[in-house]
């Protein structure tokens, strides 16, 4: 038991540092973090044409909105190409009635999946190939635009920092308990390995894009291998961000302040699935699945663990009696922090603030969509996605 103790007060003093440290990382983003709003500048003067693809399965409820808020931007030469890929709803009906009101936007038709491909990769390599745009934007059918500059802002940004790929990051619309509770707690995981000033840094190998928004050049997107070099890929954005990078072309990710909405998932078994296939498809080894796992674990849940295991064999009389008081007083210290940093977390990014509480729960839940994550690298784990079944890939 002693050693125990001891092993206890030393992760547990680890995890005063960390959030002391997570503390000091809010004020620095607070003092001098960047993102894209509608008041930032664009569109450039001359402006380069974008061609803007949106993959679409079975999406009626969400791809009229995703594509009316993206005609409606106040860009001067752009196209939109949806491509309908094999949906049995009346997604691409939608699409083909908003097409005779725009001759901007054209619907592309997939009504097959040839073995080896991902339905997202085929349908977007489809899309992109029957566009003209010199620079391709590429977005998620449950984005919705909250203003009209999107593509502004963002192209002229592409251009002032020089980059061959730019991601805007999303603004998570989270409307039930649960969005509030896990979602954000998920999204902090993915920031362990891929946090966007590693990312920005060229001289780090660090590479990270997100889906929703991705602005790239089509010269770029030809050199990396257009999607069939990630043709099978659940988490394309990812990969093709790494190779891009590896190839020494430039990549960014940037935050967005009332750009545009996405809307994830609306139950708590949608939201585990999703990120459970969104852990698997970015981390994708078990190496880095494991030690995601052990740090959720370790200063997310173990400080509120070690807090109430100290109190109760303090109080117990438990040997060796001077350690489980220290125990319980550093496991409260630490989850204090913890609570404190999430709070001043979720007010900077326009979170639940009254929802801090629940953070633990949130890290318990992220904990089991890892843990499903890494059942599916034993051989032959399948992932169903959007109504198709795919074999697990390792990265």
């Amino acid at each position: 038991m002693y050693t125990l103790a001891i092993i206890l007060i030393v992760l547990l003093g680890l995890g005063n540092l960390v959030w002391v440290g997570r503390h000091v990382m809010i004020s620095r983003q607070r003092r001098t973090g960047f993102a894209l709003t509608p008041e930032s500048p664009g569109p450039p003067q001359a402006a380069p044409k974008i061609t803007v693809v949106v993959a679409a399965k079975d999406e009626q409820e969400n791809i009229e909105a995703c594509v009316r808020t993206m005609l409606a931007q106040d860009y001067p030469n752009f196209e939109m190409i949806v491509a309908d890929d094999r949906s049995s709803d009346r997604t691409g009906e939608i699409v083909a009635a908003i097409s005779r009101e725009d001759p901007r936007l054209k619907l592309v038709t997939i009504d097959h999946l040839p073995a080896g491909w991902s339905g997202k990769n085929h349908a977007m390599m489809h899309g992109i190939a029957a566009g003209e745009g010199e620079w391709i934007c590429m977005i998620d059918a449950d984005c919705r635009q909250t203003s009209n500059r999107t593509l502004s802002v963002a192209m002229q940004h592409a251009l002032d920092t020089g980059s061959d790929m730019l991601s805007v990051l999303p603004t998570l619309e989270m409307q039930g308990f649960w969005e509030n509770v896990v979602q954000p707690v998920c999204g902090g995981v993915m920031m362990i390995w891929f946090h966007p000033d590693k990312v920005n840094n060229p001289a780090k190998r660090n590479a990270y894009a997100n889906g929703a928004f991705i602005l790239m050049r089509r010269s770029a997107y030809e050199a990396v291998g257009t999607h069939e070099v990630v043709k099978q890929c659940l988490m394309e954005d990812m990969h093709m961000s790494k190779k891009l990078k590896d190839m020494g072309m430039r990549l960014r990710v940037v935050q967005n302040f009332g750009l545009y909405l996405v809307r994830m998932y609306t139950s708590l078994g949608a939201i585990l699935r999703g990120w459970s296939r969104i852990f698997l498809g970015t981390f994708g080894t078990p190496g880095r699945l494991c030690t995601s796992a052990a740090l959720v674990l370790a200063f997310s849940l173990l400080p509120h663990l070690g807090a109430l295991a100290g109190l109760i064999l303090a109080l117990a009389g438990a040997a060796p009696a001077g350690l489980w008081p220290v125990v319980a007083a550093t496991g409260a210290a630490a989850a204090i922090l913890q609570i404190s940093a999430i709070y001043r977390f979720y007010r900077l990014i326009g979170g639940r603030t009254d929802l801090a509480w629940t953070f633990p729960l949130g890290a318990a839940l992220a904990l089991l969509a890892l843990l499903m994550s890494i059942s599916r690298l034993r051989p032959g784990a399948k992932v169903v996605w959007r109504g198709t079944t795919y074999t697990a890939v390792r990265s």
